[in-house]
């Protein structure tokens, strides 16, 4: 079993930054894909972005592109995810997953997830 626990959401005003970290224990992350998910109120789960087991390979949705930077460390069994130029549509409770293949981007290949942390931009 792999447990996820995030951390690092908060209060921000727009065009702020924000760096969500995923500390994983029960077992090593080096073989897992990972990725970062948002759920905001009334609305359905959507991945924000993914990285490969080893890093070499990382995928962002559209919204995000070019603003946010996933990135691990397999030796501090640790995920990220730096957010800059926040917006106000950025609002959503974050969550951390991982799963057992080698990339994913679809929430039905994740099998763990973390609990979520709450980030909110202001205008």
């Amino acid at each position: 079993q792999v447990q996820l626990v995030e951390s690092g959401g908060g209060l921000v005003q727009a065009g702020d930054s924000l760096r969500l970290s995923c500390a994983a224990s029960g077992r090593t992350l080096s073989s897992y894909a990972m990725g970062w998910f948002r759920q905001a109120p009334g609305k359905e789960r959507e991945v924000v972005a993914a990285i490969s087991w080893n890093g070499a390979t990382t995928y962002y949705s559209d919204s995000v592109k070019g603003r946010f930077t996933i990135s691990r460390d397999n030796a501090k069994n640790t995920m990220y995810l730096q957010m800059n130029a926040l917006k106000p549509e950025d609002t959503a409770v974050f969550l951390c997953a991982a799963s057992d293949l080698t990339m994913a981007i679809n929430s039905f290949q994740y099998a763990y997830w973390g609990q979520g942390t709450q980030v909110t931009v202001s205008s």
